[in-house]
């Protein structure tokens, strides 16, 4: 199979098919376009898990790990209370690498008021570059669970931050001497910093407060992936404008560069959010200096269109990343 998310024919033929719900406690099972799990444990409240592995030679492996799972759990409006963490080093491995990834690990928890509540180390032969897998814990009541069922025709769709924002980031660190030779370095560096904007933490909280009917954040397969997980989620349709799709001038000219579509390029850092009060949530957003914009609205079909002028496309399920091409992988 190819590298990246697992095509979603085969998730649902393979993955989703081979499962069997056999506890009440759970309330939220796995499914397309769903980040959490939710389990009941007591009367009106319920625990909220997600999962994630983070596979990089990057030096910020570790707050990238727990910012990605930190955004999961956001977007089921869910207050955080900690992580387990596996990390899986190669034998290369330095001590003095683990203890600065923990280091990084550790305040970037203390930023958003969690723990690292446990979890498992150890050097593996089967891995030549570390490996983080955090599982993400939090708490919400049970009526404030997010149903993306409750999506209806003319709900609007309000996009925060920028298209491509985590790959950009990744490619201009990864790529930068490439990239370097028809770029400035200040141009790149520039680039480098989106990976400042990965948390979706905040917006999600702001969402919740003006009740959200539905939250995404945009991860592997860029908006246009993560559009068609949203739909997928409520068994609804879309129609999303193009041009108001917002991207940073360093998304344009790195995509450019290497030939790739920034609308299928991963975007941690931007959150989608399904609403019937667009106006008001996206004012409380930009006082709180988080851009957002109007992208699109839910329809009364199951039909997922972009429309760029007189030009209407379909919108399909995730495919590989563009991150991959970029990297070569």
């Amino acid at each position: 199979m190819k590298v990246g998310k697992i095509p979603e024919t085969v998730l649902k033929r393979s993955v989703f098919k081979q499962i069997r719900h056999r506890r009440e406690e759970v309330l939220v099972r796995p499914g397309v376009g769903l980040d959490c799990a939710a389990l009941a444990v007591g009367e009106g409240e319920a625990i909220v898990l997600s999962t994630d592995p983070i596979t990089s030679t990057a030096n910020n492996i570790g707050d990238l790990a727990i910012h990605i799972t930190a955004n999961d759990i956001a977007v089921s409006g869910a207050e955080m209370i900690g992580v387990m963490l596996t990390i899986i080093m190669p034998e290369k491995g330095r001590e003095s690498d683990l203890r600065l990834m923990m280091q990084k690990i550790e305040a970037c928890c203390a930023s958003l008021n969690i723990e690292v509540m446990g979890g498992h180390t150890e050097v593996s032969t089967a891995v030549n570059q570390i490996i983080v897998t955090v599982t993400g814990v939090g708490k919400i009541a049970k009526e404030k669970l997010a149903n993306p069922q409750r999506m209806r025709e003319g709900q609007e769709i309000v996009m925060t931050k920028w298209a491509g924002l985590e790959g950009t980031a990744i490619i201009a660190n990864e790529k930068k001497e490439e990239l370097c030779t028809r770029y400035t370095s200040e141009f790149i560096d520039g680039a480098s910093e989106l990976i400042k904007h990965i948390s979706i933490v905040k917006e999600a909280k702001i969402a919740s407060e003006h009740n959200a009917i539905m939250m995404h954040d945009v991860t592997e397969g860029g908006i246009f992936g993560a559009l068609w997980e949203v739909g997928a989620a409520g068994g609804v349709g879309m129609e999303i404008d193009l041009t108001k799709i917002p991207m940073k001038q360093e998304t344009v000219e790195i995509c450019e560069f290497f030939d790739i579509n920034p609308y299928l390029l991963i975007s941690s850092g931007s959150l989608l959010i399904v609403t019937e009060r667009a106006n008001e949530l996206i004012a409380h957003l930009e006082r709180e200096g988080i851009p957002a914009t109007i992208v699109g609205r839910i329809t009364d079909n199951n039909e997922r269109i972009v429309v760029n002028d007189y030009e209407r496309r379909y919108l399909e399920p995730p495919k590989a990343d563009q991150l991959y091409k970029a990297l070569g992988k």
